[in-house]
């Protein structure tokens, strides 16, 4: 079965929290670690501020058996080509993003850049019943 959450949202930091919010309840719903919560909210921490024109931000979810895959944008190519850049310096968006997901990468589609990640989902593991 695969679940798929889309939210769509103004680009205003006011907004953000309506992100986070989504993502913890996915979180809460998946039964995952408190680390696995914490990592996607720092992902999109990230990405979320990247100062663009105007317009909405799209964050993608999908669950897929014990994969969590997703997609964020869209974002201007030029502001998010700093993604793309191997062995920079420091803890800046690549580096986190690096850390947080499995896998990620950036799609450019006309003018606007997507930032496609993958991650593994370990649920905690389930209490016996008394």
């Amino acid at each position: 079965m695969t679940d798929e959450i889309v939210l769509t949202l103004p680009r205003e930091r006011r907004f953000y929290d309506v992100a986070h919010l989504v993502v913890s309840g996915l979180a809460a719903r998946l039964n995952l670690t408190m680390d696995s919560l914490a990592d996607l909210q720092l992902a999109l921490d990230g990405l979320l501020p990247r100062r663009e024109a105007g317009g909405d931000v799209t964050v993608v979810l999908r669950v897929e058996g014990e994969r969590l895959e997703g997609r964020i944008g869209p974002f201007d190519p030029e502001s998010i080509a700093e993604l793309e850049r191997v062995g920079g310096e420091g803890y800046g968006t690549p580096v986190v993003l690096e850390t947080v997901f499995d896998t990620y990468r950036v799609d450019v589609e006309g003018d606007e850049a997507w930032v496609h990640f993958s991650k593994a989902i370990t649920p905690l593991p389930q209490e016996a019943e008394a």
